[in-house]
């Protein structure tokens, strides 16, 4: 396996995961796709006419969840890419917070402004 081996490009449509694989040499490389340890069937890798081979990884919909769902691309030892899916109320709660806490930021901010220009 060539050490100069690189996934890029990745994107998720239609419930399929999709990348650019480089450093191959024109050869299919072994990949493994895992889930919690758990490997990924139906992963394909195709070839194009300019030498690119696109790498497609289908997402099973009994692995998604609500939460935080990560998938790992690996070709021997070396984690090539990872994505991650989100579902649920987890991305709602993570972002209330975000939002509070801006707002609090702001309003130090807005008074900080008023004593500025009331001096």
């Amino acid at each position: 396996m060539p050490n100069g081996l690189s996934l890029t490009g990745g994107r998720i449509a239609a419930g399929v995961w999709e990348g650019v694989l480089s450093g191959t040499s024109d050869t299919i490389a072994e990949l493994e796709v895992t889930h919690l340890g758990s490997p990924i069937a139906g992963v394909q890798q195709i070839a194009g006419p300019d030498g690119e081979i696109t790498v497609r990884v289908p997402i099973p919909v009994e692995v998604l969840n609500e939460g935080v769902q990560t998938f790992l691309i690996r070709a021997g030892n070396r984690t090539l890419a990872q994505f991650t899916v989100i579902a649920g109320d987890v991305l709602e709660d993570d972002l209330r917070s975000e939002i509070d806490l801006m707002r609090a930021e702001l309003e130090i901010l807005k008074r900080a402004f008023r004593r500025h220009f009331a001096d």
